[in-house]
């Protein structure tokens, strides 16, 4: 069976941090990386002193939600998309994603357009394009990323719910088009709503649509642990590795190869 490509979503919020990350998720065997252009307009703050039961002081960062947002003009688009083409050695999936599909882009609709644009055309490998942005708007950006050799994903984020398994499948079939991997994540919240996500892999794995089906939350692995049976083209990992990873749908890039070796897969 062919393994899927494995996906490094960056979390750093400069280039330089997320730079050091592609070089780790490159040894750790990521084919890929996503960097998350919106997350550059996070100002990452300083990890606040808690005391738990044994009075051992441990230092928690605040939910990101609870971060400063950088005004605009804080960041230079050029400069930074020059920086992360000279500094990145795996191939990159731009993304900037808007605060209603859990992204953290503080401008409005066509700043963020703009910076797709620019993306698109410094010739990174692919770019992100929700599902979400106006018809005319994403015609635009399909034919500028056609014209520039680059691959193109079309995405739902969905941060409340998950579809069932009959949706979701609806939902490749529709999206998943020549030249497109449509990925979809949404938010599990018990495991009814994790088998939903198996159970649409599981109808569409030999089918010819390229899709990422995912989701965060207890049993949001699943489809990421069992993806090389399950047909998916590409799994998203990270390079966390704290206790009880599973607990929010992530897995680690080497506990993923790891299990994927202990499975047979």
């Amino acid at each position: 069976m062919a393994e899927p490509q494995i996906c490094a979503s960056l979390e750093g919020t400069t280039v330089k941090e997320m730079a050091d990350e592609a070089a780790r998720a490159n040894i750790a065997g990521a084919d890929l990386v996503e960097v998350r252009f919106d997350r550059l307009y996070l100002k990452k703050p300083e990890p606040n002193k808690v005391e738990d039961e044994n009075g051992e002081i441990r230092h928690v960062m605040p939910p990101e939600d609870e971060w400063h947002v950088r005004d605009m003009s804080d960041v230079d688009v050029s400069a930074a998309l020059s920086s992360i083409k000279e500094s990145i050695p795996l191939p990159v999936i731009f993304t900037v994603r808007p605060r209603d599909e859990g992204g953290f882009f503080p401008g409005a609709d066509e700043e963020r357009y703009e910076i797709l644009r620019q993306g698109i055309t410094s010739t990174v490998k692919s770019v992100d394009l929700e599902l979400s942005i106006p018809e005319g708007v994403r015609t635009e950006l399909l034919d500028l990323a056609a014209s520039n050799n680059v691959q193109v994903i079309s995405s739902i984020h969905d941060t409340s719910t998950t579809p069932s398994a009959d949706e979701l499948t609806a939902m490749v079939a529709e999206h998943s088009k020549e030249g497109e991997m449509f990925k979809f994540c949404g938010t599990v919240n018990d495991h009814q709503d994790a088998l939903q996500i198996v159970e649409a892999c599981h109808e569409l794995k030999d089918s010819s649509h390229t899709y990422s089906l995912m989701a965060l939350g207890n049993g949001g692995d699943w489809a990421r642990l069992h993806a090389p049976v399950l047909g998916q083209t590409m799994v998203y990992a990270t390079l966390r590795s704290e206790f009880k990873l599973s607990n929010k749908g992530l897995v680690n890039i080497r506990d993923l190869k790891n299990a994927w070796t202990l499975m047979e897969y």
